[in-house]
């Protein structure tokens, strides 16, 4: 179980999540999509959290070569630029269902990064931030696109919640192996 931060403030973005061992595939994207919003489905079930290892979102670059379109994921991000691109964002980052993080965050709109008919498309970088400002999140949910909010690598940090716990517990300073009680420490000896 893993709690989010913002590297910035501390704050905890998330409530404790659970990880799953990748980010879910989508078959049918249109599967489960909101008739009143337009809006798929969250990659992500609410109460856990992926890791995707692949590049994703903002920056794009122009695709090393010509090659045939692949089969559609139903994760594609809905962009206007012409020619093909390959994502150059942060790898690694943390994939969450929108209503786990989202009471905590607030839309930061500048420029294109909140474009989309239905919702943002996610395709120009950060547009969601922390109540202290540090720009931290993108999610796209425009309705020709996926449901999902990634969390950035490096505006971020993730702890598991049993060792906050320990720590919290522990008074500030003191290592670990003297912080546990007498009997424990001779029980070892």
């Amino acid at each position: 179980m893993t709690v989010f931060y913002c590297a910035k403030c501390g704050t905890a973005l998330t409530g404790d999540l659970p990880a799953l061992p990748s980010v879910p595939d989508i078959d049918d994207p249109d599967a489960g999509r909101d008739e009143k919003t337009g809006q798929a489905r969250s990659t992500v079930p609410r109460g856990h959290y992926a890791i995707d290892p692949d590049p994703w979102g903002a920056p794009f670059v122009p695709a090393p070569a010509p090659r045939q379109p692949a089969r559609a994921s139903g994760r594609e991000l809905l962009r206007s630029a012409s020619g093909a691109t390959d994502s150059a964002g942060p790898r690694n980052s943390a994939v969450l269902h929108p209503d786990d993080v989202m009471p905590r965050l607030t839309p930061f709109t500048c420029g294109d990064n909140w474009t989309g008919c239905c919702g943002p498309t996610g395709a120009h970088g950060p547009n969601l931030a922390c109540t202290c400002g540090s720009r931290l999140a993108t999610w796209a949910a425009d309705c020709l696109g996926p449901n999902e909010l990634h969390l950035d690598p490096v505006r971020v940090y993730a702890w598991p919640q049993s060792e906050a716990t320990e720590a919290a517990q522990r008074p500030i300073g003191v290592p670990e192996e003297l912080s546990r009680p007498v009997e424990e420490s001779r029980k070892r000896e």
